[in-house]
C-alpha cells in the first residue's frame, strides 16, 4: 500500500537567551530606577538602594537567596503602581537606558540564529513590561518574563508568573510543545548558575560571562564559555556598520579603478 501521508517537516529549533548580564550588561529592572524616580513611582532612598543592588549584582552575580530577596523587594515596591504609567516610562526611556548596555556579541548571535531559521526567545526574571519592549527592539520572536497580578489597572504586589530558576525551564518546555521546537537541537545562553535548569533543557547550552559557580559547572559539563566584552550598544554598532560599509565600498572602487588603469596602460603599450 502506498503511503500517501505527506513527509513531516524537520523539527524547528530555537535559541533561548537570558537577558540580564547576557544580552545586556546590567539588571534591566534596576536600570530603570532613575526613570521611575523621575516619574514619581519611587523615592530617592529607593534609587540609592537600587544602585547598590545593581553594584552587588554586577560584582558577583546573584545566588538563589539574593534573587528571592530581590523578588520580594521589587514586588513590594511596585504594589499600587499604575500599569500604564510604568509602560509609558519604559517606552519613553527605553533607548536611552537600554541601548548603551547591549552586548554587540549578543546581537550578532541573535542575527546568526535568525539567519539559520531559528526563533529567538528572551527568557528573563525581569517584568514583562520591561522585557517585552527590549525583546521587540532586539527583534526577538518570543518573550518569557515575570508577570505581575494587576487589578483595576494597578499592580497588587503579587506575582502571577515567575520566570526564574526551574520556572524558566518549565516555561521553555511548554513553549517548545506549543511551537514545535526540538529542544535537543536548540540553544541556550545565560550568565547565572540559577539558570542551570534552562541550560540543561537544551541540546546546545552556552554560558556567557558566567558567575563563578556556573563557570565551574561549565567546565565539569564541558559547556562552551563565551566572554562578551564591554557593551557597544545598538547606536554605536549601527554607526560602526555605516562607517565600515562606505570604507569597504571605497576600497572596492579603488581596486576597480586601479584595474582599469592597468588595462588602459597595457592597451596603450600594445597600440604603440
Amino acid at each position: 500500500m502506498l503511503d500517501l501521508m505527506e513527509p513531516s517537516s524537520p523539527p524547528r529549533s530555537a535559541a533561548f537567551f537570558d537577558l540580564d548580564k547576557t544580552i545586556i550588561a546590567r539588571s534591566s529592572t534596576l536600570a530603570f530606577s532613575r526613570p521611575f524616580y523621575a516619574g514619581g513611582l519611587i523615592n530617592r532612598r529607593t534609587v540609592l538602594r537600587s544602585a547598590y543592588a545593581q553594584f552587588v549584582y554586577l560584582l558577583g552575580g546573584a545566588d538563589h537567596d539574593q534573587m528571592e530577596r530581590m523578588r520580594e523587594y521589587i514586588s513590594a515596591m511596585c504594589a499600587g503602581w499604575d500599569v500604564r504609567t510604568v509602560q509609558a516610562i519604559v517606552a519613553d526611556t527605553l533607548h536611552h537606558i537600554v541601548t548603551p548596555m547591549i552586548h554587540d556579541e549578543a546581537v550578532e548571535l541573535i542575527e546568526q540564529h535568525h539567519a539559520a531559521g531559528r526563533d529567538v526567545v528572551i527568557v528573563s526574571s525581569s517584568g514583562a513590561e520591561v522585557v517585552e519592549p527590549i525583546g521587540a527592539m532586539l527583534g526577538a520572536d518570543k518573550v518569557i518574563a515575570t508577570r505581575m497580578v494587576v487589578a483595576d489597572g494597578k499592580y497588587t504586589g503579587e506575582i502571577a508568573e515567575y520566570a526564574y530558576g526551574p520556572h524558566k525551564a518549565t516555561a521553555i518546555r511548554a513553549l517548545a510543545a506549543a511551537e514545535g521546537y526540538d529542544l535537543a537541537t536548540s540553544y541556550g545562553y545565560s550568565d547565572s548558575i540559577t539558570d542551570e535548569p534552562m541550560l540543561a533543557a537544551v541540546g546546545h547550552p552556552y554560558v556567557v560571562n558566567p558567575d563563578k559557580a556556573l563557570r565551574r559547572l561549565a567546565v565539569a559539563r564541558d559547556w562552551p564559555v563565551l566572554d562578551f566584552s564591554e557593551p557597544v550598544g545598538l547606536t554605536e554598532r549601527s554607526r560602526f556598520r555605516e562607517v565600515r560599509r562606505p570604507a569597504a565600498a571605497t576600497a572596492v572602487a579603488g581596486l576597480a579603478a586601479f584595474a582599469l588603469f592597468l588595462a588602459a596602460r597595457r592597451r596603450s603599450r600594445r597600440e604603440a
